[in-house]
């Protein structure tokens, strides 16, 4: 029975990283560096074609997908209770916003921070634009969300799903709107960096900024 996480320091591995530190699952580390393009090599590629990370492997199941690997470990883990049980509505909810965060706010920021390559550099700007406003529109529909059902994201109950969000949050730090001007988002944020796993993975990963 094996842990092994491939991750880079600071990006969506870092939840990943998180999650194993909040549920205590015992597991090694695999950084790769991107400046060396590590996640291009062969031996990576077989583990995750896409020549991104996170990739998790868990007891020799190879699993990726930031979104995937979280719903996967926080149902092998129950005792936690960062998932609610199949087939009820909480459970849909759970699924609602895992999906929101990683097919709504995802692209969107990977449309920010890359759109010379998605765009061209003669198209980056509008499509930065474009990227920007649709960041801030979906953090309003999630301060919305939270200002009727909150504190997270599925109610009293803290989910997988919240980890996500915060990483999320954290990628908007340096934005011209970032999502701590939003007050809700912000008190989310603080709840969520309270915990001592946050403060361990930071430790870990030699972060220092948005604390």
């Amino acid at each position: 029975m094996s842990t092994m996480l491939y991750y880079s320091r600071s990006t969506a591995s870092l939840v990943v990283h998180w999650l194993l530190i909040e549920l205590g699952i015992p597991h090694e580390l695999h950084e790769l560096d991107f400046d060396k393009r590590d996640q291009k090599s062969d031996d990576y590629l077989k583990l995750n074609p896409a020549g991104v990370v996170p990739t998790l492997v868990m007891d020799g199941q190879v699993i990726t997908e930031t979104a995937a690997i979280l719903m996967h470990l926080a149902d092998t883990h129950p005792r936690a209770e960062l998932a609610p049980a199949v087939a009820t509505t909480q459970r849909a909810q759970y699924y609602r916003w895992m999906l929101f965060c990683a097919n709504t706010l995802m692209p969107a920021y990977r449309a920010w921070f890359y759109a010379d390559e998605i765009a061209g550099p003669e198209n980056a700007e509008t499509s930065r634009l474009h990227a920007r406003l649709k960041l801030e529109r979906a953090w309003q529909q999630v301060a919305d969300h939270l200002e009727a059902h909150g504190p997270y994201l599925l109610g009293a109950q803290r989910s997988a799903a919240d980890f996500l969000l915060t990483m999320l949050m954290r990628w908007s730090r340096n934005m011209p709107r970032p999502t701590d001007r939003w007050p809700v988002l912000h008190a989310h944020a603080q709840r969520m960096k309270a915990l001592p796993s946050f403060r361990e993975v930071y430790a870990r990963e030699g972060l220092t900024d948005w604390t």
